[in-house]
C-alpha cells in the first residue's frame, strides 16, 4: 500500500492493507455463516458481520497500541525469542485484543 495509516506509529501499516484485512474478514464471515449448521438459525448475517468487523478493528487497534508504547518507550523488539519480528509481543499484540472482543461479540448475539 502507498498511504500510512499512522506514519509515526507503525510506519509500514497501510490504509489499504486495513481495508484488504477488512473486505477479507467480511468475505470469510459470509462464507462461515453459511455453512452453520441448522442449529445456529438464530444468527443472523449482519449479527456475524458486526461481530467479526468489530474484531478485526480490535486486532489493528491492539497492534497499534502495542507498536505506540514500543515506540514511546525506544524499544525497537518486545523480546528477543523472535529476531526480527518485533518479539514476542508483536506476534500476540492484535490477538491480545481481538480475543476479548470476539468472545463478548459471540456471548452478545447468542452463539
Amino acid at each position: 500500500g502507498r498511504h500510512a495509516l499512522s506514519p509515526q506509529v507503525s510506519p509500514g501499516k497501510t490504509w489499504e492493507g486495513f481495508w484488504g484485512g477488512v473486505l477479507a474478514v467480511a468475505i470469510l464471515s459470509v462464507v462461515i455463516w453459511s455453512l452453520l449448521p441448522g442449529r445456529f438459525d438464530h444468527l443472523s448475517l449482519v449479527a456475524i458481520l458486526v461481530v467479526a468487523l468489530l474484531t478485526a478493528f480490535a486486532s489493528v487497534l491492539g497492534d497499534l497500541t502495542v507498536s505506540m508504547v514500543k515506540r514511546v518507550g525506544g524499544v525497537k523488539d518486545s523480546s528477543s525469542l523472535l529476531p526480527g519480528h518485533g518479539g514476542i509481543l508483536d506476534r500476540l499484540d492484535s490477538l491480545c485484543a481481538a480475543t476479548p472482543t470476539f468472545a463478548l461479540g459471540l456471548l452478545m448475539v447468542g452463539f
